[in-house]
């Protein structure tokens, strides 16, 4: 099978490319390797240039919203496309809150702008990555078809693209599949996330600042993640559904401070406790059933196993150990 992957560069993206290329499917990959304003330059151009190392694919750095440039690219390589698989997005609410024009530029009209071509090619499946964020405050066990009311411009914006995705489909154009992810981290990962500072700042010897010690978060590796989008790409169950994608446990990020530390060993860090953010929702587990029953997806890496593997890979990779 042949595919286009936007975002196909990101921590996300690359995974998907390359769990889809071990499969021996061809990925044809869009990426504009945006910093959003705010990560570091050298630390981001360090992380796509090794992502690019783990995948088979070229990197077309193309802005989504660029009609002329968009067009150009499907008519060279849209043809025998069997779907368009979209992860490209600005990642979290703190980007958007920090230059909301350009991340609904880039959440909506390149979205668009993107439907619109895979309709013209007529590519039969469209692929939304969107985020368990489209809830908002949630209890555990929440259902795909639960009344989203998301909390900030980020949560909105993603479910606003769903709407957009299942209108296309309504109106024949093709078929789609839309899938939530939550709290995803892991290696090649930027340090900006919340399991990135933990980790940072244990390595480091620094306060582990945990901004309300009871929220939960269904905490998935981006290994389960990727996995769960690829098979949920290629299921002929998962037509025009909408699917949880996380690893179904959630856990307090009291506990994933202290399992960092743990982790850490010779760490002298310690956890700063605070008040929760009351920008983000409070969470807990999502259910996971539907992508269990529909495609068999079966996350594998527990928050202990997954914390491990991503400190390791920090403490031996040659950027990061220089920063640390």
């Amino acid at each position: 099978m042949r595919y286009i992957v936007t975002g196909g560069a990101g921590f996300i993206g690359h995974n998907v490319v390359r769990m889809l290329e071990e499969q021996g499917h061809e990925c044809l990959v869009i990426d504009s390797a945006t910093d959003y304003g705010f990560i570091n330059k050298k630390e981001i151009n360090y992380l796509i240039n090794q992502r690019k190392q783990r995948m088979r694919a070229s990197v077309h750095h193309l802005d989504l919203r660029n009609h002329t440039d968009m067009l150009n690219f499907f008519r060279s390589f849209a043809s025998q496309c069997s779907a368009v698989i979209h992860l490209a997005s600005f990642p979290r609410q703190k980007a958007v809150s920090k230059n909301p024009i350009w991340a609904s530029d880039v959440m909506s009209t390149a979205l668009v702008n993107l439907l619109e071509l895979t309709k013209t090619f007529k590519i039969p499946k469209f692929v939304y990555v969107s985020s368990s964020m489209v809830y908002g405050d949630f209890a555990d066990g929440v259902k795909e078809d639960a009344v989203c009311k998301p909390q900030g411009q980020y949560g909105i914006m993603k479910l606003m693209g769903e709407d957009l995705v299942r209108d296309y489909t309504k109106r024949g154009h093709f078929d789609h599949v839309i899938v939530r992810p939550s709290a995803v981290y892991g290696e090649y990962d930027v340090d900006d996330r919340v399991v990135s500072k933990f980790v940072l700042a244990a390595v480091r010897g620094e306060t582990l600042k945990v901004n309300g010690a009871d929220e939960r978060l269904d905490f998935t590796h981006v290994e389960d993640t990727a996995r769960g989008i690829s098979q949920a790409v290629q299921s002929v169950s998962a037509v025009n559904k909408t699917y949880n994608i996380t690893f179904g446990n959630a856990r307090t990020l009291h506990d994933a401070a202290h399992l960092v530390v743990s982790i850490v060993r010779e760490s002298k860090s310690t956890a700063l406790i605070a008040p929760r953010d009351t920008n983000f929702p409070s969470r807990g587990t999502l259910d996971i059933t539907a992508a269990r029953q529909d495609f068999g997806y079966n996350p594998q890496i527990n928050l202990e196993q997954g914390l491990a593997q991503y400190i390791d890979w920090l403490r031996n990779d040659p950027y990061w150990k220089t920063q640390i």
